[in-house]
């Protein structure tokens, strides 16, 4: 393949984003620079196959408000076995075709099996570079649980919750979900894009967000709801430490009372990001050392999103920190590194190079 770098970006995959992921996997494809980068797509299907997949970025756009999918009629991946060992296609006859050593992968999967450090896990095994964080970070970041956990232990503010295991919460789990107050917000612990989240204005209500979420896992939080205004930080991991974006204010309307799934990919008319947010720059400056704290807390590297609520009186909360934010060029992460001056092209190749040269084994 030459003297150019070869990158495999990776997307797809088994969690209930695998649309979101194809669609991020289309923004990373159409701003690769091909005169630097020999490109793989690699598409992950549902059932967890590698697959050969079309890199045009135009196969990966949503149409018609649907996600695209990965095709699993594609020829087989063979992931490597080792360190320098080449990836192979299989054919359905049989027949096998190396298609050379990746130097560096770029797993867009988003949710479990992806995002949660399985599949970053995986690669250190084989010694293959990657964009993002490690296994720990990775997993910590996925369950919201446990990222709440590392944060307190940062004395970093988050809201109050309750975790609720599988089936009916107990009669003692129950008082302290109503302890909370209303309204709450009901999530999945270990999922993203904002599926499978409700927001509870009544006791009546609680019994069908918590089958909701529990749809997307067994685990579920139940979250008092915050007074604020939601604003999102980007995080880029440098050698000399987090470096952060300028703070920007998401704002729904129509139909949404809240930042959806829907108005996330499928109803963009419907939401408006500030960038600068309108915050007094003392504010500003408390988010941004928020993110980075938040960022430092579970060990995060190369990129993240975190994302605060901001009261009236200034104080800040966290609310979560997304390892692998949505990287279409309408997601949130690469709008607010355009609004701070590095445009989406130039993101991505940082990403890379970052990655690249990023050291094998322990760091």
């Amino acid at each position: 393949m030459g003297e150019r770098p070869t990158v495999a970006v990776l997307f797809g995959g088994r969690s209930s984003e695998h649309g979101v992921s194809c669609v991020t996997a289309g923004g990373v494809l159409g701003a690769i620079d091909p005169e630097r980068w020999n490109v793989l797509a690699v598409g992950v299907s549902r059932d967890g196959r590698w697959t050969l997949q079309s890199a045009d970025p135009a196969e990966w756009s949503i149409r018609d408000g649907r996600l695209p999918e990965v095709d699993d009629a594609g020829p087989t991946v063979l992931p490597p076995r080792a360190a320098g060992e080449s990836v192979w296609r299989l054919e359905h006859e049989g027949a096998v075709e190396a298609l050379g050593s990746i130097d560096v992968v770029f797993p867009l999967l988003h949710g479990p099996f992806g995002e949660d450090g399985t599949l970053q896990g995986a690669l250190e095994l084989v010694d293959v570079r990657y964009v993002g964080s490690g296994v720990l970070a990775s997993a910590v970041g996925m369950d919201k649980q446990f990222m709440k956990a590392a944060f307190r232990a940062a004395g970093l503010p988050v809201t109050p919750d309750v975790v609720v295991g599988p089936g009916a919460p107990s009669a003692s789990a129950r008082e302290e979900i109503h302890a909370l107050g209303l309204p709450v917000f009901v999530k999945p612990a270990r999922a993203g894009s904002s599926m499978g989240i409700s927001r509870v204005d009544s006791w009546d209500e609680l019994h069908a967000a918590l089958a909701a979420a529990a749809k997307h896992d067994p685990k579920v939080l139940v979250e008092r709801a915050v007074a604020g205004r939601e604003i999102e930080t980007a995080v880029l991991g440098t050698p000399d430490g987090p470096r952060t974006s300028l703070p920007g204010e998401i704002v729904t309307g129509g139909d949404h009372v809240f930042y959806d799934f829907d108005a996330k990919y499928l109803d963009e008319a419907a939401v408006q990001l500030l960038c600068p947010a309108d915050l007094p720059r003392s504010v500003a400056d408390e988010v941004r050392a928020v993110a980075s704290r938040a960022f430092e807390a579970v060990g995060a590297e190369s990129l993240a999103r975190v994302d605060v609520f901001v009261a009236d009186d200034g104080t800040v909360t966290v609310n979560e920190i997304n390892t692998m934010p949505g990287f279409t060029p309408t997601s949130m992460y690469p709008r607010l590194w355009a609004a701070s001056g590095m445009e989406y092209p130039e993101l991505v190749q940082t990403l890379l190079e970052t990655a690249l040269h990023r050291p094998l084994g322990l760091r």
